[in-house]
């Protein structure tokens, strides 16, 4: 099955499940979100630049 075909079904079927519970869709707060999503690849950045730097262990393996 294509991923995009994939993704829009599940997507679909999330709203159906929401929709049965009586639960609220997603809510995105705007810069909120724009904060969150900027600080989550700075960790990963910062993650990975530690796990390859030359000394770790990380490196070692």
């Amino acid at each position: 099955m294509h991923p995009d075909i994939h993704l829009t079904l599940h997507h679909a079927r999330a709203t159906e499940l929401r929709a049965e519970t009586g639960a609220p869709g997603p809510v995105r707060a705007g810069r909120a979100h724009n904060l969150r999503t900027r600080l989550g690849w700075t960790l990963i950045e910062v993650g990975l630049r530690l796990a390859t730097r030359p000394g770790t262990a990380a490196a070692a393996h």
